[in-house]
């Protein structure tokens, strides 16, 4: 029987790591004494017009519904952040309109653009763009280096942060911080205005809490 035969094969199975985890990926090890947790709030944009680049109808619907879920969760959140792309920038606001003043909304930060940050396995015959990962792929690793860090020795307590921005540069951020294969941000899917949660203990592991959630929209608003 063909499970019989699936049982026997996977008897060989190595449960020795295939990789080893970088306790130090930050930089950080030594000078972060800190008991404290970060909770980045990864948000993707809503839809938006192709012509323009700002959010459709739909995609301020979408991003209006990812707002109220914000309040809904009712966690202690610091600030919002996004790219300084106007579907990136108009989704920010809309958050920033629904959540408690106290919340603040930065400056936009260009590290956060959307790009192409590193070269896909296996290759799109469609997209082509060798000379965007040289730029590109700085960029958005300056990106991830910015936000991706344990909690400094000085803070106390937990931090929730909120960052918008977009779909390449969340997959490429999820398989950083994991350490998995850069490569393999394209085979990930988010849709827009979904939620990805990644937490930063003290002693430097990660934990994705949440990838592309979008079960606050109801499926008229589910676009990718």
């Amino acid at each position: 029987m063909r499970w019989v035969r699936c049982l026997l094969s996977a008897t060989g199975l190595s449960l020795s790591p295939s990789t080893s985890w970088d306790w130090d990926w930050d930089a950080r090890q030594k000078n972060s004494p800190s008991k404290a947790t970060r909770y980045l709030l990864l948000v993707r944009h809503g839809q938006y017009d192709f012509s323009n680049g700002k959010l459709t109808p739909k995609g301020w619907e979408q991003a209006f519904a990812t707002a109220r879920r914000l309040k809904e969760l009712n966690l202690p959140l610091q600030y919002i952040v996004s790219s300084s792309m106007p579907r990136a920038m108009e989704t920010a606001s809309a958050i920033s309109s629904i959540l408690e003043s106290g919340v603040a909304l930065l400056p936009t930060n260009e590290l956060l653009r959307e790009g192409a940050p590193y070269p896909d396995i296996p290759k799109r015959s469609s997209w082509k763009p060798p000379l965007s990962y040289h730029v590109d792929g700085a960029r958005i690793e300056a990106a991830f280096r910015n936000y991706f860090h344990r909690a400094p020795p000085e803070q106390k307590k937990d931090s929730y942060e909120i960052i918008v921005c977009h779909a390449n540069v969340i997959r490429y951020f999820v398989c950083r911080a994991l350490q998995l294969p850069p490569e393999a941000w394209l085979r990930l899917s988010l849709k827009h205005a979904s939620l990805s949660i990644i937490c930063i203990r003290p002693d430097g592991r990660i934990s994705l809490r949440a990838l592309g959630d979008s079960g606050h929209l109801p499926p008229n608003l589910l676009t990718v």
